[in-house]
C-alpha cells in the first residue's frame, strides 16, 4: 500500500530535504526511521525539496509498503524514531497511482521579515532581520504584479532544471504582526529560489529601493536582473499543500 505522509520540521540543521551525499538531510533522516520502524527498503518521495535552512508545516512525501501497522498509526510510531526537529503530523493511506509531486496542487508557502531596530535573538532562525523601517503599501502594490499566471524565469535562480518557467500565483497576501513583516503566497508551483527572490524584490520596494511597478519589467521580461536578491532561507515556511481534487 501506498502511504501518504504530512511532514513538519525545523530546516535550521538539515541541508534541506532532498537526499545528499555529503550533507544530512531531512529526507534522510525520516528514510532511516522508516526502515528502522518497517523493517523494510523504504524509499521516500517528497512533494517540495526545501532548501538548506528552510522551514515545514506541511510537506508531503509517499513510499510504499506491505506493512500491518495502520496507515493511520504510522505517525505516532516513527515519530518516536526521529529528532525533536522533525515530525510525521498524519499518516494516511493513499491510492497506489499518487504522486506528491505531480499530483494538481496549490502550495503555500510564507515569508517572514523581523522588521526592528534591534533582532530578538529567538527570532533568528525563523525570520529575516530588516532594520530598516519598511513601506507595507509599497510592498503591497509591487505583489500584486506577480499574481497570475505568467513566465516567472525572472524569479528563478541559475541551476534550475525544469521544462517550463510558467506558473499561476492565486494569492500573495502582505500583512504585520507585531514587529513581524509575512508575506504569504500560494501558487501551481514554484521554481527554484522563486518565493525567497520574491521576499527579496518585495523587500526592496518597501525600502524605497525600487519602484513597485518595476516588479512587472521582470515578470514581463522574464530577466533575473531585473528582479530583487535572494532573500535568506530561514525566512521561509512551507506552510502547506492542498490537492486540488481532494476534499479539504
Amino acid at each position: 500500500m501506498r502511504i501518504r505522509l504530512t511532514v513538519a520540521y525545523d530546516g535550521t540543521n538539515y541541508h534541506g530535504w532532498q537526499k545528499q551525499t555529503n550533507a544530512i538531510t531531512v529526507e534522510e533522516v525520516l528514510t532511516m526511521a522508516l526502515r528502522e520502524l518497517l523493517g523494510e527498503e523504504v524509499e521516500l518521495a517528497g512533494a517540495s525539496r526545501t532548501d538548506a535552512g528552510v522551514h515545514a508545516l506541511g510537506n508531503v512525501a509517499v513510499f510504499d509498503t506491505a506493512t500491518s501497522i495502520p496507515p493511520g498509526k504510522i505517525a505516532v510510531a516513527v515519530n518516536r524514531r526521529l529528532p525533536e526537529d522533525i515530525r510525521v503530523m498524519r499518516s494516511e493511506q493513499v491510492s497506489s497511482s499518487f504522486h506528491p509531486r505531480y499530483a494538481e496542487s496549490r502550495k503555500t508557502y510564507e515569508y517572514t521579515i523581523t522588521n526592528a531596530e534591534i533582532q530578538p535573538p529567538t527570532k533568528r532562525l525563523y525570520s529575516y532581520f530588516v532594520y530598516i523601517p519598511l513601506d507595507m503599501g509599497r510592498m503591497r502594490r509591487a505583489a500584486q504584479y506577480l499574481v497570475g499566471e505568467h513566465d516567472f524565469g525572472g524569479f528563478c535562480s541559475a541551476g534550475s532544471q525544469v521544462m517550463s518557467t510558467i506558473r499561476t500565483i492565486y494569492d500573495i497576501k502582505v500583512w504585520e504582526d507585531g514587529e513581524d513583516i509575512r508575506i504569504r503566497i500560494t501558487g501551481n508551483g514554484f521554481l527554484y529560489n522563486m518565493v525567497r527572490i520574491i521576499a527579496g524584490t518585495l523587500i526592496e520596494a518597501g525600502m524605497g529601493r525600487r519602484e513597485p511597478e518595476t516588479v512587472w519589467q521582470a515578470v514581463e521580461q522574464a530577466d533575473r536582473s531585473l528582479a530583487g536578491p535572494t532573500a535568506p532561507a530561514n525566512g521561509l515556511t512551507l506552510i502547506g499543500i492542498q490537492y486540488v481534487n481532494e476534499e479539504k
